[in-house]
């Protein structure tokens, strides 16, 4: 290996122990030059194309156990390790995501009390007291709140393990509650999310992350679909008062609905508590594979378009804007950002299965996203 040309300042020397660091890297990626750039150490690199992403992910794991992240660049020809510190980050007690669970169950128990006693909020109740019956209670949790956690808990819990056999730290479930006192419309909950503790290392493991929550809820959110349509009424729409919130339907809510109960013309259907957990695991599902900021669908189209995501973020936003959604739109446009940060290594490509998976994960956004998901009659 020829001398590599050293550029640091003492103070560098001081913040990265740059032996080490030559050790890690030298080892797998071959280096003519290290520079000292905007507070990082560069490696300028020869790669091996086709163990490039062993290579990197070897190098990653070991950095990681020495305080240290490298990120790796192809920029004006060359290919260039970046090494930084690894920010240290406090974990919350697990005892926050436990009481967190607890009081979401309870919003969502509550909830479904107001929905078996046939109303959408706490408002409409003359005695509010009657939420309280074990009957409704009872009724709200199994048929209600039970199953549209699942869909959450199991969603969440697919991120999880997958950041896991990628060697990414991940939290456990941040479930997020609310209590019934939005007029019109309740379920308890503004979801879940974990929180990832290191970078994405590669395409691989941000596609892989990003789809594994919303594959793994849709196989739950599906059947309870099914269901919970099989087990609701058919309904004159004439029989709707004018005033009462009426639900949207997405593409695949109205194929199931036609097979399991072919709705004739001039009628609709009165959801069952399991239907309407259905649906809105279902809308969940849709609106996290939106490929906009840290969105699962963020995650997904970054992996698969790489900078070009932002732009399929846009068109999404434009979409919601002229539909019931403006309000979201909003928040990812001014909160979450519409670009996604690339991962550690950028330079692999996604394979063939996982390039078929995006397709399918498109799929499912269309056939589940419901434009207008809520209408007054």
């Amino acid at each position: 290996m020829p001398n590599p040309k050293n550029s640091f300042s003492h103070t560098s020397e001081k913040s990265y122990d740059i032996d080490v660091l030559k050790s890690e890297v030298g080892q797998r990626f071959p280096f003519y030059e290290v520079r000292e750039v905007a507070g990082t150490v560069a490696f300028f690199c020869r790669i091996d194309k086709e163990r490039l992403e062993e290579n990197f992910d070897a190098l990653r794991r070991s950095l990681a156990e020495k305080g240290y992240i490298p990120m790796l660049r192809f920029e004006k020809g060359e290919h260039i390790i970046y090494v930084l510190p690894k920010q240290k980050r406090k974990e919350r007690s697990v005892w926050v995501n436990i009481g967190l669970m607890a009081a979401t169950v309870v919003t969502a128990t509550l909830t479904g009390s107001i929905l078996h006693l046939g109303f959408f909020d706490l408002w409409a109740l003359s005695n509010v007291m009657d939420v309280l019956i074990p009957e409704h209670l009872i009724f709200g949790f199994l048929l209600f709140a039970f199953p549209l956690l699942s869909i959450l808990f199991i969603h969440e819990m697919g991120h999880y393990f997958i950041s896991r056999y990628h060697g990414i730290a991940a939290s456990l479930p941040f479930f997020m509650p609310i209590p019934p006192i939005v007029p019109n419309f309740n379920i308890g909950t503004f979801g879940a999310l974990i929180s990832s503790r290191d970078p994405m290392p590669n395409k691989k493991a941000l596609f892989d992350v990003g789809i594994a929550g919303p594959l793994a809820g849709f196989i739950v959110a599906v059947p309870v679909t099914v269901i919970g349509i099989a087990t609701s009424n058919i309904v004159s729409l004439s029989e709707i008062s004018a005033g009462e919130p009426i639900l949207g339907t997405s593409l695949l809510f109205l194929l199931i609905s036609e097979v399991v109960l072919k709705v004739p013309v001039g009628f609709g259907i009165d959801l069952s508590l399991l239907a309407f957990a259905g649906w809105v695991g279902l809308l969940i599902t849709s609106i996290n594979l939106l490929p906009a900021g840290q969105l699962d669908g963020g995650h997904i189209f970054r992996a698969f378009l790489g900078e070009k995501q932002k732009y399929a973020g846009w068109l999404a936003v434009f979409f919601m804007i002229f539909t019931g959604w403006i309000f979201f739109a909003l928040i990812i446009v001014f909160l979450m950002g519409m670009s996604h940060p690339p991962p550690l290594n950028d330079a692999v490509s996604l394979d063939l299965k996982r390039k078929i998976l995006f397709f399918v994960a498109v799929l499912i956004l269309i056939v589940c996203f419901i434009p207008y998901p809520i209408m007054i009659m």
